[in-house]
């Protein structure tokens, strides 16, 4: 349903704002986190600050969505601005470790809310024809502004202060909320629908005790030992099953069950996940190779994520022009095979690799991002009405945060026990602890001197070696990624098909005969 009355300039600049806001908080608050560790210590809770804020804004995501599809897109937008902008204010008043997670999660309470509900509203207000562009365009700005936010980020870093990575999403948060609010005017079709509460808390329960028991079974946790981390992530894994089943049986399910038995939904979704654990693969640990092993600046480490925005962009508008003439699947396809391609070249990188070598393994996983990301949105988005287009976006959204909150927990898991097990081989002077507080001092510039020449040498090179080993679970989720991609059906752009969907009901275009 196309909203009547509303000023599409205005709206579209809002919306800008709001992916220029979620692009700062995804690339500066990476670029930052090395040197936040080095100052509030803690690198083996270095995974948690990460998955807290991916934990809340992906279990809300589907509550948004529905909530959006009933009582419309601008509530449900103001609101999580809201949420998003007090828990960056707190996370700049951070001062400990346990305080920054705490108050990510706050952050990603709002992102949950505001990145699904600002994609819809492109949704809503553009044609498809139109939306394949401008969903192009949004990610392009995304790409910008991200390249933006990392040399910002590195500048802010190491002049004025980590706190302020966080204080600068306050203007744009403000403008954008105060654009929605003006100028976007919905007519929302009254209809009885209810939120699926018992599915809900159910999907939160179960995935936070999956992210604290994989997050925990490193040792690195708070208090859980091996034995119990397993058990917490059965028990997260029970409830997700008991999930499913429940969202199967009830009549306004949480996550939209039905659209599973169309092939491009249900392997978008299935693509998206992967895509998200490679994706937050990239942004987590690229920067603490850049500043920890090869001794760069958080300038540098800045420099060197900034090129997947670089990459994004670029794959983003070109996807968007190519969709509408060459369909869907070859923009998946290729998509996934830059981001193996990049994935496989970061698996390559030593200690001694140039940066230039590293700067182009993150700029070709970026565009793969961008031909792979732009597609799927606009397939699924154009497979659906107007009343399914909120959970359905907002889906996609979701699924690509689990990936990241898993993918980054499993991560965070095996670097940390690379460390454990890397440090405890080495023969360390008196004093010097063999744990992930040791390979903390690399991230902090001024402490590395309180490491001897042949100690720091073989912090560094452990460090090194674990962080490989996250790279090379990159690459096999990227070459599965690929071969799901495989299985795309061959579709064509049809907006005449899309304004007949009948309300309800999800138009049947992987069911068409391939072309």
């Amino acid at each position: 349903m196309r909203q009547r009355g509303t000023s599409t300039t205005a709206v579209t600049i809002a919306v800008i704002l709001a992916t220029f806001l979620a692009a700062l908080d995804t690339t500066v608050v990476g670029t930052a986190m090395p040197t936040i560790i080095g100052t509030l210590g803690g690198l083996a809770l270095y995974s948690w600050v990460f998955s807290a804020y991916l934990l809340t804004s992906t279990t809300t995501v589907p509550v948004y969505g529905r909530l959006a599809d009933m009582y419309g897109r601008k509530p449900i937008f103001f609101l999580g601005v809201v949420l998003f902008l007090g828990g960056s204010a707190l996370c700049g008043a951070a001062t400990t470790m346990e305080q920054m997670i705490l108050f990510r999660a706050l952050q990603g309470l709002g992102a949950g809310a505001v990145v699904p509900a600002s994609i819809t509203v492109v949704g809503d207000i553009y044609s498809v024809r139109e939306r394949a562009q401008i969903q192009g365009l949004l990610s392009g700005v995304w790409g910008v502004s991200a390249v933006v936010g990392p040399t910002a980020g590195g500048l802010i870093v190491d002049h004025v202060g980590w706190r302020w990575v966080f204080y600068v999403n306050l203007p744009f948060g403000l403008i954008s909320a105060m654009l929605i609010w003006i100028f976007l005017h919905e007519r929302v079709p009254r209809q009885r629908r209810s939120v699926d509460y018992v599915g809900a808390g159910a999907l939160t329960l179960g995935v936070s005790l999956l992210l604290l028991g994989i997050l925990a079974s490193d040792g690195a946790g708070w208090g859980s030992s091996p034995r119990q981390s397993w058990w917490l992530a059965l028990v997260g894994s029970v409830l997700l099953a008991l999930f499913l089943l429940h969202e199967m049986r009830t009549a306004e399910p949480l996550l939209p069950i039905p659209l599973f038995k169309h092939r491009v939904v249900s392997i978008s979704y299935a693509a998206n996940v992967l895509m998200g654990a490679a994706l937050m693969g990239f942004s987590s640990f690229v920067p603490p190779f850049v500043q920890g092993v090869q001794g760069g600046t958080a300038m540098s480490a800045g420099a060197t994520l900034a090129s997947m925005s670089i990459g994004w962009p670029i794959g983003s508008t070109l996807s968007g022009r190519l969709l509408v003439r060459c369909g869907y699947r070859p923009m998946v396809l290729l998509g996934s095979g830059l981001v193996l391609a990049g994935s496989l070249m970061m698996a390559m990188v030593g200690s001694d690799t140039p940066q230039p070598y590293i700067v182009a393994a993150v700029m070709v996983t970026g565009l793969g991002m961008g031909f792979g990301a732009t597609s799927f949105l606009v397939a699924v988005q154009s497979s659906v009405p107007w009343g399914e287009r909120g959970i359905a976006t907002a889906s996609i959204q979701f699924f690509r945060s689990i990936g990241g909150a898993v993918g980054v927990a499993l991560m965070g898991a095996l670097m940390n026990v690379g460390l454990a097990e890397g440090l405890a081989a080495l023969q360390l002077p008196s004093g010097v602890p063999a744990d992930a507080s040791s390979a903390g001092v690399l991230l902090d510039p001024s402490a590395r001197g309180s490491l001897d020449a042949g100690a720091l040498e073989g912090v560094r090179a452990v460090f090194a070696q674990s962080l490989h080993s996250v790279y090379l679970s990159i690459a096999l989720v990227s070459a599965v990624g690929l071969a799901l991609t495989l299985l795309f059906p061959r579709v064509s752009i049809d907006e005449r098909q899309e304004r007949e969907a009948p309300a309800g009901k999800p138009t049947n275009r992987d069911e068409r005969r391939e072309l």
